[in-house]
């Protein structure tokens, strides 16, 4: 019965922009927690994305479809830039931290004073913005530069860090969802995270309060592995 009714979920998804979980609950005539159950599952998956109560089908044409880097600058700027300052108070000299290519990171990177740090990073941009530095060591990812994201991509990413002790992660990702997931618009920044995540005994999220009760199409992790957070709903909140 399950596995019918989410074929069933999944064909109503294929021929509708997005539909709501009431919605669904009525056209199947079953709870919206047993919808909702349904959809957590398809989700997991990779074959749904959710949003704000709403569902959707995730086309195949549609994998890797985050906005581009220069678009996600003009979002919430202001916020990011607030978050990123409130960073830099975890930020020690001596220090080996690991950057993202989220456009929070890059507004850190900008804020960063020019004192003894080692920073490594898949992101163009903050590379771009770090080489002005004369007392930080830079370190490149390298691979293939995928310039919608302004990140390279590098297969041999896990060897690479094996000669790496990194003292703090720090990055931001599309969504949490309801669940604690950690969501990415693309498996391309996705990945890079997911392996520092992994690798790192601290990391330090930043996200913006409009990225809460969101998913994505690339899964990075949980929040529980996330040891620090730091979201402009907190500064807000002082």
């Amino acid at each position: 019965m399950k596995e019918a009714r989410q074929l069933a979920i999944l064909d109503l998804l294929i021929n509708h922009k997005s539909l709501t979980t009431e919605a669904l609950s009525v056209a199947l005539s079953v709870s919206k927690e047993t919808i909702r159950r349904d959809l957590s599952e398809l989700q997991a998956q990779g074959k749904i994305l959710r949003n704000h109560g709403r569902a959707k089908y995730i086309h195949r044409e549609n994998q890797d479809s985050g906005d581009p880097f220069q678009s996600r600058l003009k979002s919430h700027y202001a916020h990011k830039a607030d978050i990123a300052r409130e960073a830099l108070s975890w930020i020690e000299e001596g220090m080996v931290i690991a950057l993202d290519a989220s456009s929070t990171c890059w507004y850190l990177a900008r804020q960063l004073p020019d004192i003894d740090l080692h920073v490594f990073t898949n992101s163009q941009p903050v590379c771009q913005t770090l080489s002005k530095r004369k007392h930080i060591q830079l370190t490149c990812s390298g691979g293939t530069l995928q310039r919608k994201y302004g990140c390279y991509v590098n297969p041999s990413l896990i060897s690479q860090l094996r000669s790496f002790e990194i003292d703090l992660f720090v990055f931001s990702c599309e969504g949490i969802d309801n669940s604690g997931v950690l969501w990415d618009s693309n498996t391309v920044n996705a990945d890079y995270k997911s392996l520092l995540l992994k690798r790192t005994a601290q990391s330090l999220l930043l996200i913006d309060k409009s990225k809460f009760n969101r998913s994505g199409e690339a899964r990075i992790g949980h929040l529980d592995d996330v040891t620090h957070i730091i979201s402009d709903a907190q500064i807000t909140a002082r």
